[in-house]
């Protein structure tokens, strides 16, 4: 198989998908890969590394997607890539589909078999990790007086108190933002709709962080007496309502900060639009806002190790056994199937954007084989099947 790493072109992303290490393996196991030109340059890797595991470099995005049997890259297909890709091609990403309707209809048009890496990941994806960290430390970055913010340390000084922070969610995001802030001696309080998470981390932390069931009532309640809010929930994207919405910001002190990671749209945040990182605050209500959506693009070293580290067993998975075998075997690939040569195959997309959709396991006939499972990658149900 052709293999092709994409360089990513998405405004402000800096990441690449396979570093010059997963591309020693991928031809260790027979297969030729492409590189395209600077493809890992502002992550840290250059072409040379590359050609000295053996990868073609190409210039031109046009011709990685004539040569490619299977390509890859971190974020979404961007329109001007929509036309390049072919029929039968392999296209890994994260595609975000849902919230991508345009990018959907030119994947269903070109009749590629397309896997959405977000839904792929068994034990948590390292992007979550990093967004998490980093995001807490570009909320502190906001604090700061000549940032917009309130102008509090984190941990305080003799004489001056820290910060209180709220962090809304427990999963992998929340934890790595909790991990940053409990460190730098923030007092933290945890948000979820799980009890069983919330009791996980207040023994982890020795019952040294504060704890609460996640409602909007509880959530206005300490409104007034938090500095920052990070925002780790992945909101259902059916849902019309918010967490917090515009009126509950005033009910904190002006220079407040709000970092909104998962910054869905809609999301879980009334007041909170997709930011880059060349321009990435504003200010609503008199609390200041950090919505970068590509968080983990600004430590693009670290985050392309641990990415590339864990996306290599799906990606040898398909180009070694070929699609099917890959979704037999692996759960988290399976789901992942986002379209198959013009059949849409992933469930939320179907229902958050009214499209028929068909089971992975119907469309590649495997229904009746012994499937590893993997839980569903999303709240979201439909019963918009295609019918024939």
């Amino acid at each position: 198989m052709i293999f092709g790493v994409l360089k990513d072109i998405k405004e402000g992303e800096n990441r690449v998908m396979c570093t010059p290490m997963e591309v020693a393996s991928i031809i260790g196991s027979g297969h030729t890969v492409l590189a395209q030109k600077d493809c890992g340059k502002t992550s840290g890797f250059t072409n040379e590394a590359y050609e000295k595991v053996g990868a073609e470099i190409v210039e031109r995005a046009e011709d990685m997607y004539a040569r490619c049997d299977m390509i890859v890259k971190v974020k979404e297909f961007e329109k001007s890539e929509f036309n390049l890709i072919r029929e039968n091609q392999i296209i890994l990403g994260c595609i975000h589909p849902a919230g991508h309707p345009e990018e959907v209809d030119a994947i269903l048009k070109s009749k590629c078999i397309a896997f959405t890496a977000e839904d792929c990941h068994r034990y948590g994806s390292p992007n979550c990790e990093a967004a998490g960290k980093q995001g807490a430390l570009f909320g502190l970055e906001s604090m700061l007086t000549i940032n917009g913010g309130k102008g509090k340390f984190i941990g305080g000084f003799a004489g001056a108190p820290g910060m209180n922070v709220l962090i809304l969610g427990g999963g992998i995001v929340g934890q790595g933002a909790l991990s940053v802030l409990y460190a730098l001696g923030a007092s933290v309080t945890v948000m979820d709709i799980n009890v069983g998470v919330l009791r996980m981390l207040s023994d982890r932390y020795n019952q040294k962080i504060n704890t609460m069931f996640c409602t909007k009532e509880t959530i206005a309640s300490i409104l007034p007496q938090t500095d920052m809010v990070i925002n780790a929930v992945k909101w259902p994207k059916q849902r019309k309502d918010f967490l917090i919405d515009k009126e509950m910001l005033k009910l904190m002190e002006p220079g407040s900060v709000l970092v909104d990671i998962s910054n869905d749209d809609p999301g879980a945040i009334e007041s909170s639009h997709e930011t880059h990182h060349d321009d990435p605050r504003y200010i609503v209500n008199g609390v200041v806002h950090y919505c970068v959506s590509n968080i983990p693009g600004a430590v693009a070293y670290s985050t392309s190790v641990a990415y590339a580290a864990e996306m290599l067993p799906a990606i040898m998975s398909i180009i070694n056994d070929g699609v099917d075998e890959a979704c037999v075997k692996d759960g988290f690939v399976r789901r992942s199937l986002t379209a198959y040569k013009g059949y849409l195959t992933h469930e939320e997309t179907s229902g958050i954007q009214g499209r028929p959709w068909i089971r992975p396991e119907d469309i590649l006939k495997i229904a009746d084989r012994k499937l590893d499972f993997a839980p569903s990658a999303t709240t979201t149900k439909s019963t918009n099947f295609y019918t024939r």
